[in-house]
């Protein structure tokens, strides 16, 4: 009879940045940081784009853009520029403000 051991995901996630050099573990948090970054972005646009009852073809006209540049921006596969998050915010009725917090 065979045996079958199972590991938590967590338990291998912490392995893992254990086994980091000082280098790789920067590096790793700097990508955890932008994807957590996409991830707000896309949230924050979506939201926005269906209040406003807009498609994405309807943002990206009014936004100076493709609507593949507004689906990029919210499934999370690109991060817009300020200018872009701008020219958003404005086809929206809004402008962009930018807020850091300690």
């Amino acid at each position: 009879m065979t045996t079958t051991s199972t590991t938590s995901w967590e338990q291998v996630r912490q392995e893992s940045l254990a086994a980091m050099t000082k280098a790789e573990r920067s590096e790793y948090d700097a990508a955890a940081i932008e994807a957590e970054a996409r991830l707000q972005l896309a949230e924050l646009v979506y939201n926005a784009r269906t209040a406003a009852g807009l498609s994405q073809t309807g943002l990206a006209q009014q936004a100076g853009t493709r609507q593949s540049v507004i689906s990029a921006i919210e499934n999370g596969a690109q991060a817009p520029g300020g200018v872009m998050l701008a020219r958003i915010a404005h086809a929206l009725g809004g402008t962009l403000t930018i807020q850091t917090a300690a």
